[in-house]
């Protein structure tokens, strides 16, 4: 039987255990969305639980366990959605890890995983929700991709390949599935600190006698302070909140100005040039 909540509208948000996700998840509840917020590891879910009764919205986050990776559990999930509500407005594709290093350095079971969780996780949840949206009459599938995802920084390589191929299959994604009034909507955040970048810090090392030795350590300081010093992760939830109700958002959202002032440059200046300006930046002294 399905539950008396099926008139609501219904979120799935993936990665859910902490930063972007778990901040999602919250303010879609105070927009009225029952919430499915998965994460791999459900033991986690006591700060998202707890941020939401905080704010009284706690009776609207259901709590899943799913790894994007796991066909089997994603099309589990999903069919509990169809049988508990009936529906899926929107699913947030956000789980993801930050995996780097200097590309001839990194092995390729860390390519592999990288763009297994970023990646072919986000499409088995997208595959998989499809069905349920087009006999919902719709939906709409946001995508926490990255600046990263236009723009190839050195010491992200695997990162910065899983999201630019987020953005080509989005792209792909939104031509086929508008007829059948699904909506995709990119998002671009900068380096906001999130624990996502934990590891992916802890990832970066080289060997003693490392030709790129002193690359990597430029990389690792720059990048470290710009996630210290960057916005409030925040500002990105609420900003794929407003997204979610929107009735014709844009395809592509960037957050904060920083982010559009490098796509700007990028777009605008000559490629050799561009690339210099960003190797001149990351190894500058601060």
């Amino acid at each position: 039987m399905r539950r008396s909540a099926q008139s609501r509208r219904v979120a799935l948000v993936t990665g859910c255990s902490s930063g972007f996700g778990l901040l999602t998840s919250i303010e879609l509840a105070k927009q009225g969305y029952v919430v499915v917020a998965s994460m791999r590891r459900p033991e986690a879910k006591d700060a998202l639980l707890e941020a939401a009764r905080v704010v009284g919205v706690e009776s609207s986050i259901v709590v899943e366990a799913m790894d994007v990776r796991n066909e089997e559990q994603v099309t589990s999930v999903v069919q509990q959605i169809y049988e508990c509500y009936g529906r899926l407005d929107v699913l947030v594709n956000n789980a993801g890890e930050a995996l780097g290093g200097l590309i001839e350095e990194i092995p390729l079971s860390v390519w592999r995983e990288q763009m297994e969780t970023n990646f072919i996780g986000m499409v088995c949840v997208t595959k998989a929700v499809l069905p349920l949206m087009r006999a919902s009459n719709g939906g709409r599938i946001i995508q926490l991709s990255s600046i990263s995802g236009e723009v190839g920084f050195p010491g992200f390589g695997p990162y910065a390949s899983s999201k630019f191929a987020m953005e080509g299959f989005s792209e792909c994604l939104a031509l086929e599935v508008k007829p059948f009034g699904i909506d995709v909507v990119l998002i671009q955040p900068g380096a906001y600190g999130t624990p996502i970048w934990g590891k992916g810090f802890s990832s970066m090392s080289t060997n003693t006698d490392s030709p790129y030795q002193e690359l990597l350590k430029s990389i690792l300081s720059y990048s470290k302070r710009s996630a210290e010093d960057a916005g409030n992760p925040l500002d990105v939830a609420k900003l794929v909140a407003r997204v979610a109700t929107m009735r014709s958002p844009a395809f592509r959202y960037r957050t904060p100005l920083g982010t559009t002032v490098t796509m700007l440059a990028k777009r605008g200046l000559p490629e050799r040039w561009f690339q210099r300006m960003i190797l001149t930046l990351l190894t500058r002294k601060s």
